[in-house]
């Protein structure tokens, strides 16, 4: 049985207009490496069981997203091995849940305007990223965090604020990482503001790298459920 990725864009604050082209990019790429996609804003997704999913993704997402059953239940998924991948909002979400922000690894605390800049891909040993040209010209909101999360994850990209104004971080300055605590693995990337980023071949590689790391093995999640990735 194919496995399956739960991809949910419920958004309680900024809403992206680019969820919509997000969801049908990261569903097809889901496709492409053998994962079937259901996709959700409903909170009570997160009330059932969720252990035949490979992984969970937050794409876009703002603001509380989640009851106080489905934070326990994403909690159980993850400590069961589950993977997740966060894309965008997702460093908006959840402020007010400190385990949130430590699945994360950063929460999101301002950007400057939509512009051109560049990312330095600092490890080109990870399937979001061995396809980059160690300097990536992109176009993007170039978000800050209110801390780096550089020494508790490993940075696969960052922000070169040489190339663009606005940025408030400086030198270092993290914008795609991954990490294997506390569950199963975990993928956050910065990027993708925009609908134009969902149609650019470099942009969909990155999240089909990422997918492919946070369900990285045939298994189960749990006990229970159709069968996934752990």
């Amino acid at each position: 049985m194919s496995p399956r990725l739960l991809i949910y864009s419920r958004t309680t604050a900024y809403r992206h207009a680019s969820i919509p082209a997000a969801v049908a990019a990261v569903s097809e790429l889901a496709a492409g490496i053998g994962c079937r996609a259901d996709a959700t804003e409903d909170p009570a997704a997160f009330e059932r069981d969720l252990s035949g999913y490979a992984a969970i993704v937050f794409l876009s997402t703002s603001g509380d997203v989640l009851t106080p059953a489905g934070r326990v239940a994403l909690r159980a998924h993850r400590s069961a091995g589950g993977g997740f991948m966060g894309v965008h909002a997702a460093a908006c979400t959840e402020y007010d849940w400190p385990y949130y922000g430590e699945l994360l690894g950063a929460r999101f605390a301002r950007h400057p305007a939509y512009k051109p800049g560049r990312l330095t891909v600092e490890d080109h040993a990870h399937p979001a990223t061995e396809h980059l040209p160690a300097t990536w010209e992109f176009t993007d909101e170039w978000y800050d965090f209110r801390a780096s999360p550089r020494g508790a994850v490993r940075v696969l990209a960052s922000a070169d604020e040489t190339s663009y104004e606005g940025g408030g971080m400086g030198a270092d300055h993290p914008l795609v990482w991954c990490h294997e605590r506390g569950g199963g693995p975990m993928f956050y990337t910065a990027l993708g503001h925009a609908d134009e980023a969902y149609a650019d071949p470099d942009f969909r590689a990155h999240l089909q790298g990422g997918l492919r790391y946070v369900t990285p093995h045939p298994g189960k999640v749990g006990q229970s459920g159709e069968s996934g990735h752990g």
